[in-house]
């Protein structure tokens, strides 16, 4: 007699199970969705299935309106059972469907503790490495939504070997080395401070946020904040250099003439700049003005020291000759070069500074001017 299919099953019993409740409070406290977890608990029962019938031929049926959790086996009804996991016996198959002949499919009803010791174990593992998935991908999507923003991060604690913090940034962890935080500051566990969240990297120890304390961007994200001018677009930071814990140069222009950029980073009194510099423990912060005119935008560049000229290099090399007042010629270069370099840095160019009598110190000019090479782009934070 050939082989008849029916999808004919036994009755399910719509029984309420606490996988519902243990998934209802999995979503709750871990923010794994209810759904995601149903289909690797599905994936876990096919694998049960086979291991313990060498059978995955199966509908499941997981309801959690109802409560029904329910798996079903397809079989062949047969007079002798040779395949248990395949076969069930004519008998039992027409207890599920009358009409049922040998050879006929039946869907059976399995009843899930009788799942075998290592189909169980198996099952578990499964269930367990989608919880991790779950809490992986909600990590990696809260990481995302703060990639190269600013946050608030709490102090765990701190390695006493290598000095490196561990924050925690709302449910997630991260780590901030000691080379991405400020030289001279001081961490202390339980206390609040600022990152910039640099990067979002996929490990294979799940994701991982790149942060650090001594970013150009952290600055200009502070500005961001502090500044309504720069957040609503009115004022633009066009560029940023910054020696962490020490000094920063930011250069602004307004889109507006009746907004002054500078004085709108200052602040009445100074309460807007003095506010980010308190965070950034006492680093000091030049603010000047952007210019497209290079020779302008150098000049400013180099505040506070006075700039008479400046000349640029015909032959296409981002080179120029400042000339500073006798008397400007350290205050330009700066405490060790450092003017000159964030100012190189700030805008791109080689700055070759001298005195205005060409002479007096000229030698001892050129040295630090030479150090205070064009800035790299991954320094200039172009706007």
């Amino acid at each position: 007699m050939p082989a008849r299919s029916r999808k004919k099953t036994e009755k399910p019993e719509n029984n309420k199970n606490e996988i519902f409740e243990a998934l209802a409070l999995l979503e709750k406290e871990r923010g794994i969705p209810v759904d995601f977890m149903l289909e690797k608990i599905k994936k876990a029962i096919l694998t049960a299935c086979k291991n313990s019938y060498d059978n995955e031929d199966a509908v499941i049926d997981l309801n959690p309106d109802t409560g029904l959790f329910e798996v079903r086996l397809k079989m062949v009804a047969v007079d002798d059972v040779y395949e248990p996991g395949k076969e069930v016996l004519l008998e039992k198959a027409r207890k599920i469907d009358p009409t049922v002949e040998v050879g006929d499919d039946v869907y059976v009803t399995m009843n899930t503790k009788e799942f075998g010791r290592i189909a169980a174990q198996t099952a578990r593992n499964i269930i367990r490495q989608g919880i991790r998935d779950g809490e992986r991908g909600q990590l990696m999507q809260e990481f995302q939504s703060k990639n190269q923003e600013l946050v608030s991060a709490l102090v765990e604690r701190i390695d006493p070997r290598t000095g490196a913090a561990t924050l925690r940034i709302g449910k997630a962890e991260a780590v901030l080395p000691r080379s991405e935080q400020v030289a001279g500051e001081t961490l202390e566990e339980g206390r609040h401070i600022r990152v910039y969240v640099v990067d979002v990297r996929e490990t294979d120890r799940g994701p991982r946020a790149i942060i650090s304390r001594t970013h150009p961007d952290l600055v200009k994200r502070l500005f961001e904040a502090e500044v309504p001018e720069i957040y609503d677009g009115t004022v633009e930071i066009k560029a940023v250099s910054r020696e962490a814990g020490s000094r920063t140069k930011l250069a602004v222009i307004s889109h507006n003439p009746d907004v002054d950029a500078i004085g709108a980073c200052i602040g009445a009194r100074g309460s807007r700049v003095s506010a980010i510099v308190e965070e950034l423990g006492g680093e000091k912060i030049d603010i000047v003005e952007y210019n497209d005119d290079p020779e302008k935008f150098i000049a400013s560049a180099l505040s506070p020291a006075d700039v008479l000229s400046v000349k640029i290099a015909e032959d296409g090399s981002r080179t120029c000759r400042v000339t500073v007042p006798d008397n400007q010629l350290s205050l330009a270069i700066g405490n060790k070069g450092q003017n000159a370099r964030l100012a190189a840095k700030l805008t791109g160019w080689k700055i070759d500074i001298k005195p205005e009598s060409g002479f007096y110190g000229e030698e001892e000019a050129d040295q630090p001017a030479q150090e205070a090479a064009a800035a790299p782009e991954s320094e200039n934070a172009q706007a």
